[in-house]
């Protein structure tokens, strides 16, 4: 395995509400993926150093895009997270190695800036108790 940039993304998808995984790597300028996992400190009072075992993992996604209402693209996808409730799958591939997995968007918040851009960043979650594991795509 050879060390690389992030560029040249080859699938950056999210469902739509109905399901339907739409490819709108090229509205995203950045993102941010996280895959923590929660420890409980498990410390007796005989030791001097901390004693530390792993909990839940977890997966968190922010993306931030440019807005774009053409169809299928992350306006069309992206805006009816405030009125459904429904899981989305985000699948991430770079460099052959592929993330996916099932998540709720908790918001779609749109920023008109002073110079005019109009952009977004929306968070994700996961939701369906699946551990975050990268695969060979």
């Amino acid at each position: 395995m050879s060390k690389e940039s992030g560029l040249g993304w080859s699938v950056c998808s999210v469902d739509d509400a109905s399901g339907t995984p739409r490819d709108i790597k090229n509205d995203f300028t950045n993102i941010q993926i996280a895959t923590p996992r929660g420890v409980q400190d498990v410390t007796g009072i005989d030791k001097s150093a901390y004693e530390r075992i792993l909990l839940l993992a977890d997966f968190s996604f922010t993306g931030n895009g440019i807005f774009n209402d053409a169809p299928n693209m992350g306006h069309d996808v992206f805006k009816t997270v405030t009125s459904t409730s429904v899981p989305r799958t985000l699948t991430l591939t770079v460099s052959g190695q592929t993330l996916a997995n099932e998540v709720l968007f908790t918001d779609y918040p749109l920023t008109r800036a002073d110079s005019g851009e109009l952009t977004y960043s929306v968070p994700g979650v996961l939701c369906d108790g699946n551990v975050p594991t990268w695969t060979t795509a």
